[in-house]
């Protein structure tokens, strides 16, 4: 691990943020919640301590309100570059899974930096399309570290430092990851990006703590609208309707990041792009399929999130093959027959009103 001589600050607007509490005093507090420590393997890479008067620390951090007193770093440094986060529901459906495939391959393939929390669903997929295309990639954790979370997501950090990213925190190496600490954090991955793209948003969500931050440094929101019919998106589309950039398609993508990055089109390349990008949803939804089980329930940052219908949910936000549900599925039959379940559920769905089977044989929402 390496510490760096301090110099002085320009363009300093504010007091450091320190943690907000110890160390030992949070892994107590974790604790009495209940909350289970992360005990599995370190992330293996350069160890960095960035303190504010660094001359390595990120300028875009330098500048936000309430920037950090210090960054713990696993990984490459020079990877904390201003670039795009990406940032959307953690439990999303193969239609904002879809649209993170899309447009985080278009901008990797710029070489932008992408940035996220590492999280389930969309943070993820972002993070995995910056390797797929070999662009750098920084995960923003809300613990430390050396306490992971989620946890099953050790081997995809684990590549992101392999590839030259970084796995960041403000907070100490074990500090852990109490649910505050992801609200915090949100401030960090808008503050180093230029913009932030947003897909797939609730009502409620810890989103659009990240929406407020990017506003605050004056930065750009780029958002996924969604179906007005889907709880998924109803964030997201009010966030359009308070003014923010809607993202419909390819074209406006692309616009966005020649007004954010100075970055031309590229048209010759945008054939290929989609079809790669269908083809990540369909490697997704494979990977899902097998990792779906593995995911632990009643964690500290998404205790908001537990609720609700998932399949409903995924059918709501847009239509789907049978096919496209079996990752749900996955998480919420409990060792049945994953397509005898989506089978009986769509045929309730149907009783009620609330989906319909389309011509093309996909269901979706009823259109009245």
């Amino acid at each position: 691990m390496s510490t760096r001589s301090p110099i002085p600050v320009s363009n300093y607007t504010g007091a450091v943020q320190k943690p907000l509490v110890s160390t030992p005093r949070a892994k107590q507090e974790h604790r009495g919640r209940g909350f289970t420590p992360y005990t599995g393997p370190l992330l293996e890479g350069p160890r960095t301590e960035l303190s504010f008067y660094d001359p390595s620390f990120p300028q875009a951090l330098r500048v936000i309100p309430r920037p950090p007193e210090k960054l713990y770093v696993i990984g490459n440094v020079g990877a904390l570059q201003e670039g795009l986060a990406i940032i959307g529901a953690r439990k999303a459906t193969p239609y904002g899974l879809g649209c993170v495939t899309r447009f985080g391959r278009l901008a990797a393939l710029r070489g932008l930096c992408i940035i996220s929390g590492g999280a389930r669903g969309c943070d993820a997929q972002a993070h995995k399309c910056a390797l797929e295309c070999g662009a750098p990639t920084v995960v923003v954790l809300g613990g430390g570290c050396d306490q992971l979370y989620p946890k099953e997501h050790y081997s995809l950090f684990q590549r992101v430092i392999d590839a030259g990213g970084a796995v960041i925190s403000e907070n100490p190496w074990e500090f852990p990851a109490l649910p505050y600490c992801f609200r915090e954090r949100n401030r960090l991955i808008a503050g180093l990006a230029k913009a932030t793209l947003i897909v797939e948003a609730g009502l409620p969500s810890g989103t659009f703590s990240t929406a407020d931050e990017a506003l605050a440094a004056s930065k750009d929101v780029l958002v996924v609208p969604g179906s007005i019919m889907s709880p998924n998106s109803a964030g997201a589309n009010h966030l359009i309707a308070q003014g923010a950039t809607p993202i419909v398609d390819d074209e406006t993508f692309q616009d966005a990041l020649f007004s954010v990055f100075g970055l031309l089109r590229q048209e010759t390349a945008a054939g290929k792009q989609v079809e790669q990008a269908e083809q990540g949803e369909r490697d997704l939804r494979d990977e899902q399929g097998k990792q779906g089980k593995q995911e632990v329930r009643g964690d500290a940052d998404e205790q908001d999130e537990e609720a609700g219908d998932p399949l409903l949910e995924a059918l709501l936000a847009g239509p789907c093959h049978r096919e496209d549900l079996l990752a749900v599925a996955e998480h919420c039959c409990e060792g049945q027959d994953a397509v005898k379940w989506i089978s009986g559920r769509i045929a309730q769905y149907e009783v009620y009103g609330l989906v319909q089977r389309y011509p093309d044989g996909r269901y979706g929402p009823v259109v009245k």
